[in-house]
């Protein structure tokens, strides 16, 4: 199929948040990417190939540097208002992350990890941004994900499941007695979590540094912080004597 005017201009409009929320598209690109796609239940809009439609046009609709072979139009799955919370799950909230990069890393490690649900605060980077849908790899599709009012998230998670939040200063996360069910706070690469979830986090953790001979970095990246967050509460839950 050869794209249209009307769809080499649909395509590029999707690289804007505001094109993806009116038509409610989405792009993928890759063979990789595609081929996840498939395996999942979202609904293909139109696909595009190289092969069809030649380099030269593939790179007129391309969002990347280096245009893939396949590009496809995607319909974005119903948006999900209400969170799902129960105890012994370990869940994820992202408070104002706007890297693209960042957030698909994230989204790709929580499925690594086991993690089924992310919640976003509003102003998060949106996470069918081409470069998140990139990044994450084909987790996207199968990680739960929702934007909504942290605090409301929060103060549903009380007293049942316990909120950790990432922090400069706070207890040393190594030694922490970790439980196997948690929603965990991870602030923006900027100015981390707001004063106001900081009020409503049960437990503040941090990741200490070992550049004892060097000056080091003022903090880690928030996905880098992300992963070790949740490898330690996977690896804490794993170390835990098994009942009866």
């Amino acid at each position: 199929m050869t794209p249209s005017k009307a769809d080499i201009k649909l395509i590029r409009s999707l690289d804007k948040k505001r094109a993806r929320e009116s038509t409610g598209l989405f792009v993928v690109e890759g063979e990789k990417l595609y081929g996840e796609l498939l395996e999942s239940d979202l609904v293909i809009h139109k696909v595009f190939s190289r092969e069809e439609i030649s380099e030269e046009m593939m790179s007129k609709i391309s969002h990347l540097s280096t245009p893939s072979p396949i590009l496809a139009i995607v319909k974005k799955p119903p948006v999900k208002n209400e969170p799902r919370l129960k105890p012994g799950k370990l869940y994820l909230a992202l408070d104002s992350v706007k890297d693209p990069g960042n957030m698909g890393t994230i989204i790709r490690l929580a499925e690594w990890f086991g993690v089924k649900n992310i919640f976003c605060s509003h102003d998060c980077v949106d996470i069918y941004n081409p470069k998140v849908v990139q990044s994450a790899m084909g987790s996207l599709f199968r990680i739960e994900i929702q934007y909504q009012d942290l605090k409301e998230v929060i103060q549903q998670c009380k007293p049942d499941i316990p909120v950790y939040g990432t922090f400069l200063t706070g207890e040393n996360i190594y030694n922490e007695n970790l439980p196997q069910g948690a929603m965990v706070v991870l602030g923006s690469e900027s100015f981390g979590i707001c004063n106001e979830l900081s009020h409503m986090v049960d437990r503040r953790v941090h990741i200490p540094s070992f550049a004892f001979e060097t000056k080091g970095g003022e903090s880690l990246n928030v996905a880098i912080a992300a992963a070790v967050v949740c490898s330690e509460f996977r690896r804490s839950s794993v170390l835990k004597p098994q009942k009866g």
